[in-house]
């Protein structure tokens, strides 16, 4: 009997997301939401390159479709309708994402004047400006695996809504909002988000390079990218979060591509040792409480799944650095770095395994989750969709 491959587990997953969530022809009630759905673009584009199925890329190009027309337009339980961007039907479709999208949560907005429920509000829709970018860089990726233009438009356009309704003005400089009502109009959250100025800033320098390379004439993301650089300094990167682990790690093979990719004209090498210094730091931490030895009850596959990406990236950075060492000033120390946290390999391997055994997707805390659990786990066993730029 043949074993199954890394391959095979993901495409069975993320076929079966698709009957799940409603991307399969006969549903007619989509369960979308943003941060797991763009996940599920890139993995849905890695199957197809890797298997030359055409229906893998369908189903990338048709949640896409789903994900505008769903959370780009406010809820069937608001009296508000259509585009949240406030754009008629027509210049909406043209432009689906300038106006943001939605979260995707249970529960409707918290309506203003009505006092605020931390504990409610992680149930509530509006919008996250970390999903957002998740979003932003599936939409690139598109664009770079069908030759498309118009998804790496989608993509600017979004994030210029993004950063001019998260980041606001104060006497000490430019900050962020860790949450914002449907339409942009209001915080419902009003603290940062430890990395989301970082996950603007690669976002933004990462769709400022992709564009170049379509013979079409999009905003510059230079004002922007300017406004993330001064709200990142001085920031502290470390974590000991295992999905904020995995995002520092799969943010440094970006910013590795993005060197490569400029030919050396975005100095970003201090930022891709911070962030391997960062993440190597918060692994230590993480690992120390042998998250291995907890039985699943206790435990969340999509934060674990979160730091395993990460982590499979690492053989192919060091690859990128090693085939591209003039674009690398303290190559030796980024070995370093980057063979210390190979050393994490086997922890990503024993956190796949676990979570591929039925009797561990039985549990209530895999079954609360399903969805984003089922995406991430498939992520991580075929990672490059997501971890290319």
């Amino acid at each position: 009997m043949k074993q199954k491959t890394n391959v095979d587990s993901a495409m069975e997953i993320m076929l079966d997301f698709a009957s799940i969530t409603g991307l399969d022809p006969l549903s007619h009630n989509p369960k979308r939401y943003l941060w797991t759905d763009a996940f599920a673009v890139c993995n849905y584009l890695e199957l197809y390159r890797q298997t030359n199925d055409e229906n893998f890329l369908k189903l990338a190009l048709k949640l896409i479709n789903q994900v505008h027309h769903t959370l780009g337009r406010y809820r069937e339980d608001d009296p508000r309708e259509g585009w949240i961007s406030g754009l008629n039907d027509e210049y909406g479709e043209i432009h689906p994402t300038k106006g943001g999208l939605r979260i995707g949560k249970e529960l409707n907005e918290r309506l203003p004047g009505e006092p605020f429920d931390e504990r409610l509000e992680w149930d509530r829709d509006g919008q996250y400006y970390h999903y957002l970018t998740k979003w932003m860089h599936a939409l690139s990726r598109t664009s770079e695996v069908t030759g498309d233009p118009v998804y790496s438009r989608w993509a600017v356009e979004l994030a210029q809504a993004a950063h001019a309704g998260f980041t606001y003005s104060t006497q000490g400089g430019k900050r962020m909002y860790w949450k914002m009502s449907i339409n942009l109009q209001r915080p419902q959250v009003p603290s940062m988000g430890q990395h989301d100025p970082l996950d603007g800033y690669i976002t933004y320098n990462e769709l400022q390079a992709a564009t170049k390379d379509f013979e079409l004439s999009l905003p510059d993301l230079t004002p922007e990218i300017n406004d993330m650089a001064k709200i990142c300094k001085g920031l502290s990167l470390v974590t000991d979060d295992p999905l904020g682990i995995g995002g520092l790690l799969s943010d440094a093979l970006r910013v590795g591509q993005l060197m490569i990719r400029s030919g050396g004209s975005i100095d970003l090498e201090i930022l891709l040792q911070d962030l391997l210094t960062s993440a190597l730091l918060g692994l230590k931490s993480y690992a120390q409480n042998n998250p291995q030895d907890f039985p699943a009850v206790y435990r969340l596959a999509f934060r674990e799944m979160g730091v395993s990406i990460g982590i499979r990236g690492m053989e192919y950075l060091k690859s990128l650095i090693e085939s591209n060492e003039d674009s690398f000033k303290e190559h030796d120390f980024l070995y370093q770095r980057i063979e210390a946290l190979k050393d994490y390999i086997p922890l990503a391997d024993f956190l796949e395994k676990f979570w591929l055994k039925d009797e561990n997707r039985k549990s209530n805390t895999w079954l609360e989750h399903r969805e984003i659990n089922m995406v991430m786990l498939a992520t991580s066993l075929a990672p490059c969709g997501f971890l290319k730029i």
